[in-house]
């Protein structure tokens, strides 16, 4: 059983809370946040655990809250789909209770995505290469997210290189979003790591993280997006570079 001390819960509230902000200013990143910094606190496997009932809600509503769910649905169901599949076949090394490899390729994870959104110039994809890179950009996406528990690479660059609409955009992130969170659950039942105490937290979890965008959406109208995307994007470069640095030594 999980140590429910009054310290760790409020830890663990503060976290959601942080990475509800994230969202709320930015659109993304509660997962990324939440897994970085709960991983520091207990086991990888129990924090993919706790992420799953507030990123499946905050992910659905911003799934339905768009225009074009069935279009999107049908332009993207082979990326979905092989998310599913890589999720499932890169849980064994989540499940596998190896502490030093899952740190370090969630630390990978996070310097892979805060060094490429901080540096990397916008890339295009023409939609003739749709077909041929949505299902091998679901399946690595799907393997760092049964791996890491953080679904964002390559995934987001991949959704913003394809330029599409402000609205389009928002929704297949949260419809790409939603897919890896229902897989890495059902990855995670798979391997029987999906514990009944461990889903009643990430239940309370919920609070906060609802609490976190409504703040962040505050924050959104009074600070730069653009400003408070940069130091995000640092702060998650250096806890990513902590976390190798752990696991290496």
């Amino acid at each position: 059983m999980m140590d429910h001390s009054i310290s760790l819960l409020a830890a663990i509230s503060a976290t959601f809370f942080v990475a509800g902000m994230v969202k709320g200013v930015t659109g993304m990143g509660l997962p990324t946040v939440a897994m970085g910094v709960l991983s520091t606190l207990i086991s990888p496997l129990t924090a993919a655990s706790l992420l799953i009932v507030p990123s499946f809600v905050t992910n659905v509503w911003q799934l339905l809250a768009g225009p074009s769910f069935r279009a999107l649905v049908r332009r993207f169901s082979l990326l979905a789909f092989a998310v599913v599949v890589g999720t499932f076949a890169g849980s064994y090394l989540l499940a596998a209770g190896d502490t030093r490899l899952t740190t370090g390729a969630l630390g990978g994870a996070l310097i892979l995505y805060a060094g490429h959104a901080l540096l990397a110039r916008q890339l295009h994809v023409p939609s003739t290469l749709e077909p041929l890179l949505s299902p091998v950009v679901g399946l690595i996406t799907g393997l760092l997210t049964g791996a890491t528990g953080v679904f964002v690479v390559p995934a987001v660059p991949y959704l913003q290189a394809l330029r599409l609409e402000k609205e389009e955009l928002v929704q297949a992130l949260g419809l790409s979003f939603t897919v890896s969170t229902v897989a890495l659950a059902g990855a995670l039942a798979w391997h029987g790591a999906f514990r009944i105490d461990n889903l009643a937290l990430s239940a309370l979890a919920i609070v906060p993280a609802l609490a976190g965008m409504w703040a962040g959406q505050i924050i959104r109208n009074r600070v730069s997006p653009a400003t408070f995307r940069r130091w995000f994007l640092l702060c998650l470069l250096l806890l990513g570079a902590e976390m190798v640095v752990k696991a290496a030594f």
